[in-house]
């Protein structure tokens, strides 16, 4: 009796698998690459400084570096808390708290810009937060520096919450409880334990807080305006200068603002904090 042989099977290859996966990759990459390249080819070194050396974008320099210093602090500030609720409990109308967190992140920018302005001067029973903080406590906040803060504020600290909270999902909360059960409370079990183990994903949130105020421009063209000297930060000096015909300028402000964001993408790499945020 002929004995029936094994049936064999040919390997098949993995190239069209890489070369189609690959090629669509390398389409959104190479887009990238041809939209910095495009920005760089355009301006000339001297047209750069000279774009660097107007008062009006070096005074929206030193404002863009402190507005979004201040509204990343203040995320941090917000975000680990929140992001810890979040994390380690179940309370009721947390599912609400968890989507409210998330309106900043899918909410047109201008709607937000428009939202805050109709806050900060809403009548209500002849009282107005903008005119109390400008009469009574003499610190305006529509239109002067204080409104770009909020305005950043309002949508880093979105994002910085949602880094928290995935910093407190990776630490293993086993060591919270034993503390507990040698007698620390809950402040002091998150103190002493949690929040030394969270430094990295506390050093990303506010890096990443940075970064999305750096880039925000509607809630602070809307609800903090674009005056020169004033309330102008580095986002709106683009629309200033697009909007008076200085191209060269724009690019350069452009310019700027990309090698910020470059520079924050490789503190991110360096702290290698491997969040899925």
């Amino acid at each position: 009796m002929k004995a029936s042989s094994s049936p064999t099977f040919r390997r098949r290859s993995d190239t069209p698998f890489f070369l189609v996966m690959g090629g669509i990759s390398a389409c959104f990459i190479i887009l990238i690459v041809l939209l910095l390249a495009a920005d760089v080819v355009f301006t000339s070194p001297s047209d750069f400084i000279d774009a660097l050396r107007k008062p009006e974008i070096q005074a929206a320099f030193r404002l863009t570096i402190l507005s979004c210093s201040a509204a990343a602090v203040l995320s941090l500030w917000v975000a680990t808390p929140l992001g810890y609720l979040l994390s380690r409990y179940r309370f009721p109308g947390r599912w609400l708290v968890d989507t409210l967190v998330d309106i900043p992140i899918v909410l047109p920018p201008l709607v937000l810009g428009l939202s805050l302005l109709i806050l900060f001067h809403l009548p209500i029973f002849g009282w107005e937060l903008e005119a109390w903080l400008r009469d009574s406590v003499g610190f305006p906040v529509t239109y002067q520096w204080p409104a770009v803060v909020l305005a950043q504020f309002s949508v880093a600290c979105a994002f910085a919450v949602r880094t928290m909270r995935v910093t407190f999902d990776q630490i293993d909360p086993r060591a919270e409880d034993v503390a507990r059960t040698l007698g620390c409370t809950r402040g002091q079990a998150f103190m002493q334990i949690a929040l030394p183990q969270a430094w990295r994903g506390m050093i990303a949130a506010t890096t990443i807080a940075w970064a999305r105020a750096l880039g925000e421009f509607g809630p602070i063209l809307v609800f903090a305006g674009a005056t020169r000297m004033r309330t102008e930060v580095l986002s709106t000096t683009v629309f200033l200068e697009l909007s008076i015909g200085q191209l060269n300028a724009a690019v350069a402000v452009s310019l700027l603002m990309v090698a910020m964001a470059v520079v924050v993408l490789l503190i991110l790499r360096v702290l290698g904090t491997g969040l899925n945020a």
